[in-house]
This record gives C-alpha cells, structure tokens and sequence, in this order.
C-alpha cells in the first residue's frame, strides 16, 4: 500500500510539472453608459462575457471578489448608441495597470452581439499556454518513399530535432539525406480565429517562428527557417497543421505528375510523446 502511494504522488508530481499554468482574467462587473441600458443589461453582458471565456479551457476566469486577484483584468460598459447595443472593455495587466488592447462590438440587440468575436479581443494580449509542447511527427509520401519529421519543442523555447528528412528528385536520380539538428521557436496562442492572409481566409490558433540548423541535410536545408507560420490544432491537441506555410524538405522536379509538388513541405503533425 506504501508502494502505491508513493506511486500515486510520483504520478501527481509528474503531471503537475507537465501542466501548464493558465493566465486568470478578472471580469470586472459591465457598467452602464448613457440611457436605453440598464442593470439588467450589464448583468447579462457580464454573465455572456464570462461564460464565453470560462468555455475555452485556456484561460482562468475569476469573477466577483476573486476578480481583484487576477493577473489581467476585464472593465467594460454596455451602452446604447441611436438603435444599437455597444459593449467596450479594456484589458489591463493588473500588476503595471498598463492597458493592453480596447474592445468593442456591437448590434441591435444584445444577444446578437458576437461573444466569441468580442471575447477574442478582450483576450488578444493575454498570454495563452503553449500546445507545441512535446514531441511531433509528420511524414510525407513521396515519389521515392516517405520522408519524415520528428522534433520535440522544449519549454524553453528550444527544439530537439530527431529527424528531418531532405529529399530531391530529378529524372532517374535520387537523394535523401535523414539530418539531425537543433533550433528554437517563437511562440503567440489565442482563442482560435479568422485572419485574412494573401487573400484568403484561415483558421488558426497560433502564430508560431520556426529555426533550424541541421546536419547531414541536403546542402539547401541545413538552415531552416520560416516566421509567421500559422497553426491550428486538432481538437484534443493531438495534431495540428501548418494552415499558412510550412517547413521546407525537398523538391520533385520529376516524378510522377510531380507528385506530391515541386516544392515539398512538412505542414501536418502528430503528436507522439
């Protein structure tokens, strides 16, 4: 039985290193502004507002008396402007009091206001945890066979490179080169949201940095890098795709159709470890 709990609190220990703290967003109760709103009003501006973000799983929300005690606060107003409901909020980091982002929507009547929309700015500047954490896999099939990537992003903001395949086609002739290597990477998370890049939109949770130095890579890929990568996870956090770029790998000049591209990336992983 002693052996057990010993067991049990190593188990504990070890999962509690491995969590992530999330940041507490004190929600300040809305006040009114002007006429045509009332109590009630900023009540259920304030109950939307919180249930939005307690839904996430990715913040802690406080609210009432516990709100003071939070690491960024949320103040808003609810106001009535010619026919439409106005919410603004500002969002402060509590220990400098320095503002980090306004928010406002609006709508012809409160329950058609967006929370989701109006909650991803109050949350903009509020740091996120960090879901590249852990080891990660992609692969590509390709003309010669699969390549593959396998890297672990460590807390420190530093990659370990297991493997990362560069690969070449060109009529008859073939080359694959399994490099290993090192690298670091910059990190912003948010609430999941739309962005319009080069003309198209994209759902993405993360904008991310990415760079390598490799060894025993295809000459071209022994520095690899690429910046405003955008991420979006899978819904338990078990993968995620490269939505707007991705890494570079090889090149088919030949092939089949030229199959997968000409220019080969590695955009879709899977979490092993």
């Amino acid at each position: 039985m002693k052996k057990a709990g010993f067991i049990f609190i190593l188990l504990i220990t070890a999962f509690s290193a491995f969590a992530q703290k999330l940041s507490s967003v004190g929600i300040q109760p809305f006040e009114t502004s002007g006429t045509g709103v009332s109590a009630a009003d900023a009540a259920e501006a304030t109950r939307l507002v919180t249930a939005e973000l307690g839904s996430w799983g990715t913040i802690t929300v406080l609210n009432g008396e516990q709100a003071a005690d939070a690491e960024y606060l949320v103040r808003g107003q609810i106001s009535r402007q010619s026919n439409q409901i106005v919410l603004t909020a500002v969002t402060t980091e509590a220990r400098t009091k320095r503002a980090l982002n306004n928010s406002k929507e609006q709508a012809a009547t409160l329950a058609a206001i967006s929370m989701e929309s109006f909650c991803a700015q109050i949350a903009e500047n509020v740091p996120f945890p960090n879901y590249l954490l852990g080891k990660w896999r992609a692969s590509i099939d390709t003309v010669d066979g699969p390549v593959t990537c396998i890297m672990e992003f460590r807390s420190d903001r530093t990659i370990q490179v297991q493997q990362y395949d560069t690969w070449e086609h060109n009529g008859t002739n073939s080359l694959k080169y399994q490099a290993i290597g090192t690298g670091t990477y910059t990190y912003a998370g948010y609430s999941r949201r739309t962005v319009t890049l080069s003309g198209r939109q994209i759902h993405t949770d993360a904008t991310v940095g990415i760079n390598l130095k490799l060894e025993d890579a295809l000459p071209k890929y022994t520095a690899v890098s690429a910046g405003g990568l955008r991420v979006l996870f899978g819904d338990s956090r078990a993968s995620f795709e490269l939505v707007y770029g991705g890494l570079p790998c090889g090149n088919n000049y030949s092939g089949p159709s030229v199959y997968p591209s000409e220019n080969v990336y590695y955009f879709r992983f899977t979490k092993i470890q």
